[in-house]
């Protein structure tokens, strides 16, 4: 199995990551009860609601979404202060594709 492979599966394997991925799928929907600092369909979701719809600290939802960064699973974005995550869907069907000829 090749260690990309082995390396995203492990970002994705801790709950909240996974739950993160599932909610940058919908934006608009999932984070509807905030207002949003940027266009979610173009830059994602803020940092800072993020961590509010978490309820963990801002800090450990950077170190997730960095994790999720580096296995390609989602970009960032700089909007003034404030850091946007959006979910990138390419990466998201290779892995569904290397894991269909892994597993």
């Amino acid at each position: 199995m090749p260690a990309d492979l082995v390396e995203t599966l492990k970002a994705l394997g801790n709950p909240t990551r996974l739950q993160i991925m599932e909610w940058l799928r919908t934006p608009e929907q999932s984070f509807s009860e905030y207002e949003p600092i940027a266009d979610r369909a173009e830059v994602g979701v803020c940092v800072t609601h993020l961590a509010a719809k978490t309820g963990l600290a801002q800090s450990t939802i950077s170190t997730y979404m960095a994790t999720l960064e580096r296995a390609h699973l989602v970009s960032a974005t700089r909007v003034g202060k404030w850091t946007h995550y959006r979910r990138n869907d390419t990466r998201v069907e290779e892995l569904l594709a290397q894991l269909e000829d892994h597993v």
